[in-house]
């Protein structure tokens, strides 16, 4: 009677869960608005800065929509990696390294973030500065923090904004970006800008949209901030053996590097790994896909900077070929990834059973990847955390 009770009660939390996006607002747009405006005024936002921005700013429902259907992180890794990094960007990269060697050298100098590093995200998140998005900014955030889901974040994106465009960072008018609020070559929120953006051209003013010098310097003083170790690696391709212990793999642990030396690992260059430092092994699409050790900056700037590890795992990947990685070596089998909709099922089969995946979101988060793993210890699978038809034919049993 208690295992049933425990059930129902998971079951429960899941269908709660799984509504709490279709939550509804309880205010007028405009009254919603209104209020805002005075709480903005009584933060230390001057009136006219408030009055002039917000004036007139409708509720835009695209938006929403967009917020809703997010699915592009559900992608398997080689998807994704082949529709994002294509020839032509680490071809382009490569050129604005040389373009722009002498400022990569000098934010380099006082950040310790490597160019390609820098050059990898500005592909990434506006291929270069040539797509930073056409949104209306300030529109965009103020819908977004109407929005009953995620109210508190973007209130508080649309509260920085304002204050950007109040010190005269940015005016109104140019606070044009993505549809979530992003803003300049490498697509900060606004809090993000307010509290990591340097001048690093001299002119006084922290513009992200038009300086490429502020946009690159910034990015490296925010993955400073966040911990970013200068000399040390972010991941590299290894070669497996075929009998690794896959129970080992995973970001929630970690191991020396002579430790993954003698389990036969090799740098996919054949080069013997080296050095003392720790390391996880990553299989984004487990034990037949492509093998990655990833190191102390990958956990603690890449996966800060987005907590996808879908996006984190390919921005960190195509700074290492354009450092001057050879192309990544072929999966050693044939890999069936699941669709959107069966991985939403894997993950409310094992939300059923008691594991902890995050969101049911369709996505192969590292929460979905532990619990998979634990499955598949009580089925005698190879425990690389990366979910198979097998396995969810056995959870719907």
């Amino acid at each position: 009677m208690k295992t049933k009770l425990i059930i129902f009660i998971l079951l429960l939390l899941f269908i709660t869960s799984s509504f709490a996006q279709e939550c509804t607002n309880t205010l007028p747009f405009n009254t919603w608005l209104e209020q805002f405006k005075q709480d903005a005024t009584a933060q230390g936002i001057s009136p006219n800065t408030v009055n002039a921005t917000l004036n007139g700013v409708r509720y835009d429902a695209s938006i929403i929509k967009r917020d809703r259907r997010q699915v592009q992180f559900s992608q398997n890794f080689s998807t994704f990696l082949g529709k994002v990094i294509s020839a032509y960007r680490i071809q382009k990269g490569q050129k604005l390294i040389l373009q722009h060697a002498k400022l990569l050298q000098d934010i380099e100098n006082r950040f310790g973030v490597p160019r390609s590093v820098l050059v990898a995200f500005w592909g990434l998140e506006s291929d270069f500065g040539q797509n930073m998005g056409n949104e209306n900014t300030i529109r965009s955030l103020a819908t977004l923090a109407y929005d009953c889901r995620r109210t508190e974040k973007f209130r508080g994106e649309l509260l920085a904004a304002l204050r950007l465009i109040d010190q005269g960072d940015l005016t109104a008018r140019e606070m044009r970006g993505a549809w979530a609020g992003e803003i300049g070559q490498t697509q900060f929120l606004p809090s993000y800008y307010l509290q990591y953006a340097v001048d690093f051209d001299g002119d006084g003013k922290r513009n992200l949209i038009r300086s490429t010098a502020d946009a690159l310097a910034s990015t490296a003083n925010y993955l400073k901030q966040l911990g970013w170790r200068s000399g040390e690696p972010w991941l590299e391709e290894v070669v497996l053996p075929s009998n690794l212990p896959w129970e080992q793999s995973g970001l929630e642990q970690s191991y020396p590097i002579s430790y993954w030396a003698s389990l036969g690992l090799r740098r996919a260059d054949n080069l013997p790994l080296g050095g003392s430092l720790y390391a996880s092994l990553l299989l984004p699409m487990g034990k037949d896909g492509a093998a990655f050790l990833v190191y102390h900056n990958f956990k603690n700037a890449y996966l800060i900077w987005n907590e996808s590890l879908l996006y984190s795992t390919t921005a960190a990947y195509f700074a290492t070929r354009l450092s001057g990685a050879k192309p990544m070596q072929p999966n050693r089998a044939k890999i069936a990834s699941l669709t959107f909709a069966q991985v939403k099922t894997l993950q409310q089969r094992l939300v059923q059973r008691g594991y902890n995946v995050g969101n049911v979101d369709g996505i192969i988060g590292e929460n979905t990847r532990i619990a998979v793993k634990q499955i598949q210890r009580q089925l005698g699978m190879p425990m690389d955390g990366y979910p198979t038809v097998e396995l969810l034919q056995w959870l719907q049993k």
